[in-house]
Formats: C-alpha cells, sequence, structure tokens
C-alpha cells in the first residue's frame, strides 16, 4: 500500500514538472474558400509551432506560425511562397496578416477615424493569396512564440539573435514542406524591414535566395530617424512628410495646397539644396539667414516661424504633430498623421497618446483572438503579445554606440543574387518611418547601378499602415501582384 502512494506521489511529481514544458502539438490544418469577383479560391490553413533549435541540436524556442497554402495547383514546387512578419521590435505579425495580405481582414472606416466596437474581420478581396502562398511569422517575443526557457529570451531579443532565429525558421519551414525550389518573397513592415535586409544578406551565405524582398514603411538606417547630437539627418528627412501632414490639415498657404505632389517636389529639392546646408551651418548663420530659414520652414510645415525659430531651425516628429494643430486642441497621430487626437493640455510639449494607434490595435487585438481561435481551431489560454508585451529592452548589437543599420546586408544580398528585386512601399503621412528617409537609404545603398532598376519604389497617400486606406489598399494589391508577377498557377 505505502509502495503504491509512494508510485502515485512520484507521478504527480513528474506530471507537475511536465506541466511547465513546452506542449509540442501537432500543427492544426483547416480548409476554407473566398470568392474573388466571379472565382473562388480555395486553401489551406496551417496554425502551429516550429521549434527553434540551437547549433548543438537543443530546442531553445518554439515560434509561431500561420500558413496560408492555395490549393488545386499543379506543382506547388512552381508556386510563390512569401514569408511575412512586422517589427516593433516586438510586433506580432497580425499588421499585415489581418491588414493587407490575408483572405480576412479587419473592416476599417473609410475615413481616418477610430472604429467602434464590436469588430468584425470580412473578406479581403486584396488578398495577396492569389499570387503567392503566404507564412507569417511571430518571432519570439511576440504572438504566442517563446523561449523555452526565460532565462534563454534575452538571446532572441537582439538585431543578431532576432534574425538568426527567424532565419532558421525559415530554413524550417522549406525543409518541412518540401519548399526549397519555389519562388521566394520576403516582406517586412517598420522594424520588420530591417529584419528582412538582414535576412536577406545572412540567408545567401546559407544558400537561400530570394526572388524578391518586399518593404512596406521601411527604416534600414536608422541614423535617418534618430536624431541626436551631431546628427541632423532626421530633421531634413521629415520634413517633407510635415509638409504632407500639413497639406492633409490644410495649414499650408492656397499655392501649396493645391497639388501635394508638386508642393512635395519643391519641398525635397529645398531639403536637398539648401535646408542641408542650413542645418550643417549650425550656430554659424547669420541672423538674417536664420529668420530667413524659419520663414521657409513655417511655409513648408504650416508651423509659427517663431516656434521653428525657438527650436534653432530643429523641430522632432513629437513636436510637430503636438504643434501643427495646437489652437484647436489637436494632436496628429504618429503612425499616420491623418487621424486626430483630443489635447487635454496646451502647456505639454508632447501629444499624451496616439491617435493613429488607438484606431488599430484594439481591433486588430479583439479580431484577431477570435479568427485563430474560432476559424483556425487553435486554442491556447497563453497571451498574444501583439506589440511589445513580451519584449523589454532590445540589444541593437555592435551599432550600439552608433545606429543599427542592415542596408549593407541588402548590398549584400544584391551582390550575390543580381537576379533579386525590391519593393518599396511607403506612406506620405508616416511620421514613424518618413517617406524621404526610405529614399535616402536607398539612395545610398552602393549597389551596382545596372542593379537599379530592379529596385520600384511606391508611395501612397496614407500612412505607415497604408492598407488601412482603402484606395491605399487596393492599390498595394496590384503593386504587388505586378511585382510577384501577377496571378500563379
Amino acid at each position: 500500500m505505502n509502495r503504491h502512494l509512494h508510485f502515485v506521489a512520484l507521478l504527480f511529481v513528474l506530471l507537475a514538472i511536465g506541466a511547465d514544458e513546452p506542449k509540442k502539438a501537432d500543427p492544426i490544418v483547416t480548409q476554407h474558400e473566398i470568392k474573388l469577383g466571379d472565382r473562388v479560391l480555395k486553401y489551406s490553413v496551417t496554425t502551429g509551432m516550429m521549434p527553434i533549435q540551437s547549433s548543438t541540436g537543443e530546442v531553445e524556442a518554439n515560434i509561431f506560425y500561420m500558413a496560408y497554402v492555395r490549393e488545386g495547383t499543379t506543382e506547388s514546387s512552381k508556386r510563390p511562397l512569401m514569408f511575412s512578419f512586422n517589427g516593433g521590435p516586438g510586433s506580432a505579425s497580425v499588421w499585415l496578416h489581418l491588414g493587407a495580405l490575408g483572405p480576412k481582414r479587419v473592416e476599417m472606416p473609410a475615413g481616418a477615424t477610430i472604429p467602434v466596437p464590436p469588430y468584425r474581420l470580412v473578406d479581403n478581396q486584396e488578398t495577396w493569396l492569389d499570387s503567392t502562398d503566404l507564412v507569417f511569422i511571430d518571432p519570439v517575443g511576440t504572438g504566442y512564440s517563446r523561449a523555452v526557457k526565460p532565462e534563454l529570451t534575452k538571446k532572441f531579443l537582439g538585431l543578431r539573435g532576432d534574425i538568426d532565429s527567424v532565419g532558421e525558421f525559415i530554413r524550417m519551414y522549406l525543409t518541412r514542406n518540401d519548399r526549397w525550389v519555389s519562388p521566394l518573397y520576403m516582406v517586412g513592415e517598420s522594424y520588420g524591414t530591417t529584419r528582412a535586409a538582414g535576412l536577406a544578406g545572412s540567408l545567401i551565405e546559407k544558400g537561400i535566395a530570394f526572388n524578391g524582398v518586399i518593404l512596406v514603411s521601411s527604416i534600414l538606417n536608422f541614423q535617418t530617424t534618430d536624431s541626436g547630437k551631431g546628427n541632423d539627418l532626421p530633421y531634413l528627412l521629415y520634413l517633407p512628410t510635415y509638409t504632407a501632414t500639413a497639406w492633409y490639415h490644410k495649414q499650408l498657404t492656397p499655392d501649396h495646397q493645391a497639388d501635394l505632389l508638386k508642393t512635395l517636389n519643391e519641398v525635397e529639392t529645398w531639403a536637398n539644396k539648401e535646408y542641408v546646408s542650413i542645418l550643417a551651418r549650425g550656430d554659424t548663420l547669420t541672423e538674417a539667414e536664420h529668420k530667413a530659414a524659419a520663414a521657409k520652414l513655417a511655409l513648408y510645415t504650416g508651423l509659427d516661424a517663431q516656434f521653428i525659430s525657438n527650436s534653432r531651425l530643429r523641430v522632432g516628429p513629437s513636436a510637430f504633430r503636438k504643434e501643427l494643430l495646437r489652437e484647436l486642441d489637436k494632436t496628429v497621430g504618429r503612425l499616420d498623421s491623418r487621424f486626430l487626437g483630443h489635447d487635454p493640455s496646451a502647456a505639454t510639449a508632447s501629444p499624451g497618446f496616439d491617435p493613429s494607434m488607438a484606431a488599430i490595435r484594439p481591433a486588430y487585438t479583439a479580431t484577431f483572438n477570435d479568427y485563430v481561435r474560432r476559424e483556425l481551431g487553435y486554442k491556447t489560454d497563453v497571451p498574444y503579445y501583439i506589440l511589445g508585451e513580451g519584449v523589454g529592452s532590445w540589444d541593437y548589437g555592435p551599432a550600439g554606440k552608433g545606429y543599427a543599420d542592415t542596408s549593407d546586408s541588402l548590398r549584400i544580398a544584391f551582390d550575390q543574387n543580381p537576379a533579386m528585386r525590391l519593393f518599396v512601399a511607403s506612406g506620405y503621412y508616416d511620421l514613424a518611418t518618413p517617406y524621404f528617409a526610405t529614399e535616402y537609404t536607398l539612395a545610398h545603398l552602393g549597389i551596382d547601378p545596372s542593379l537599379s532598376k530592379q529596385i520600384t519604389i511606391e508611395e501612397y497617400q496614407s500612412g505607415h499602415m497604408m492598407y488601412i486606406h482603402g484606395p491605399s489598399l487596393e492599390k498595394l494589391k496590384r503593386d504587388v501582384a505586378k511585382f510577384v508577377g501577377g496571378v500563379n498557377p
């Protein structure tokens, strides 16, 4: 009797220990269809975890993914395959997934307004699934992806560890699904473009070459957006986005309100030819030159010339968001400056919140949690980290004393894979990753000039997540379908 009780007690101890171990459930596969015009597209969705192993074969993390594969294709090896992720650092893949690429999308208002709950998903007529199979990746610390032990988490929360683990996921997915010879594409948004550029360079060294890389709201070189002592570059590169924002909110003179693109061309030319010199001269500007520069910046931004002068001709994005509509007790969004927020205090120096983030976070969080359980059949009590909850500090590696920059990795990918093509999408109203900064980075890649024809740049009259704007969502789909090669078998 005592032996029996001892055995039962030991069994309970072992079960308790095992309860803390990650469960290795098989992926869940479900079947679906969507009607696109007069066509019916049938597809399967595989939802599960991919084990990420160390060099010695020990599982260190599990990466959650959702793979959409079109059914009825004759040769899957010839069907394009696209890996997709968002940024943060610390963002799950939900934004591109339920905003633009997947067969379901979050229903958003027609205008730049915050949606009213309850939120819902609708069929996405602009899905990319008719052009390519899609694999959505949640890097460690996002979504349901976790290190197997808390002490291992830090390894993945940095520029190098993140690139290595996502690269290992891609290798594993190609291996387990026999997709090594499929045409390969990759799309990243925001910090996801930093990751994508790093992956393009690191994976080519491992024999994985991409046919195309898509950068949505790109940030490869952080010197272009992170101002500091001795770095005036961001003030130059944010200026056209300030102009676009002021234009949208009708804060420019009638001449400059007439034609946005014409006005932006004028501002870009002035920034490259004159503002760059003004910033470089610093305190050596004469009083007259300083006054003239403040007046010109006021003309292009809709801000008060005295405020610009007091700012030493250097207005950061947070100050701009607060100042543009201060007299109306309004602030503008960071991710999308079309959105307006209420400003409870005119005395503060920066906005209290980002109204464009408020417009998307609750809607995407609620709809994803319902969708993954109800339609994809993946049920867990683990919280889905949508943006930042699973990531604290981020290790930018050897760039810690300077600025993180993966643009050279992208150059390496072009050097070693000259057939690779690049598509870049930016929004005019993006105050997180301004379009002019992206153009600057691309102009300084240093690739063989003969390859420049393989880079396509498109800009949209929307913000960071241009796909929440209906016309931009439609244009993005058309542009990407053309880039990938249209509808495939």
